[in-house]
């Protein structure tokens, strides 16, 4: 595939979706998502190397160059509704998904809801949700509830530079990742602010979720996939945090799983080829 995207917009019924193409009509259709506070330039690397595919990189709302939601929040499945709509919008009944992280979560709930809509599913060091037990949703939803009371008055960081900004998302991110990998997610997540540099995304991402599905939800999503799919782990990335669900999460037999040397990033990182190869004859075989 050229290496070189195109900038598409969508506009829904209730917001604007910005995305990045790689690919022409008439390859295998894939949407791809990206994981939290992330955005479309997490395939930057790995998406010139996929053949015969149409790629449509998605901005999560909330996220890069996309509208942010109402007061209220953000779910998986209201991003899940929202790829939904985007597909709807580019008249494919039928197609595949690439997702990270968030993205491979929210590639996991629309396999499994709708498999009749998937052509295959390829997910990057994700699959499931945190997930938390029944009696725990009032807790959670307090937390929610009380945080949204006061994310309007939460200030963003400015930076005096975008070099100062990609510093701070390799200090201060939940995963550790390359100074290289920060830049391509960084000179999409920025805006002008105050005569700096603050970022594009929602301040109301960093809420917590107002509800979490339990286990047995959040594995009945996986278990009813029916169209291939392929998980690409990490095995130094978050998943490798919680050994007991990689475990089961490997005794799936409706997902094929590839163990890579690499962190939660590794698309983005020195690992890019091995991920790319491994996904390129994936979407070969839906061809």
């Amino acid at each position: 595939m050229n290496g070189a995207s195109q900038e598409m917009r969508f506009k829904l019924p209730s917001m604007e979706i910005a995305a990045k193409v790689w690919g022409k009509a008439g390859g295998v259709p894939v949407i791809g998502l990206h994981g939290w506070l992330d955005n479309a330039a997490t395939f930057d690397i790995i998406a010139p190397r996929l053949s015969g595919v149409q790629l449509v990189a998605l901005d999560l709302p909330g996220h890069g160059f996309s509208d942010h939601l109402p007061t209220g929040g953000y779910s998986l499945w209201q991003q899940a509704a929202t790829v939904l709509q985007v597909a709807e919008e580019l008249g494919w009944s039928r197609f595949a998904l690439l997702g990270h992280s968030m993205g491979a979560i929210i590639s996991t709930i629309l396999a499994g809801s709708l498999p009749e809509r998937i052509l295959g599913a390829a997910m990057i060091d994700g699959l499931l949700p945190i997930t938390a037990e029944a009696e725990d949703s009032p807790q959670q939803m307090a937390r929610f509830l009380k945080a949204s009371l006061t994310v309007a008055n939460k200030r963003k960081p400015v930076y005096a530079s975008p070099e100062q900004a990609i510093a701070a998302r390799v200090e201060g991110g939940n995963t550790p990742m390359t100074t290289e990998a920060a830049r391509h997610l960084v000179e999409r997540g920025l805006m002008p602010d105050h005569g700096g540099w603050t970022w594009r995304t929602d301040p109301q991402l960093m809420l917590p979720s107002a509800v979490r599905l339990t286990l047995g939800h959040a594995f009945a999503f996986a278990q009813a996939i029916t169209s291939p799919a392929c998980l690409v782990l990490a095995n130094q990335g978050v998943m490798q945090r919680h050994p007991a669900l990689f475990d089961r999460i490997e005794k799936l037999d409706n997902i094929r799983v590839h163990r890579v040397d690499g962190g939660h990033h590794l698309h983005l990182e020195s690992q890019a080829p091995m991920v790319a190869t491994i996904l390129d004859s994936f979407y070969r075989t839906l061809a």
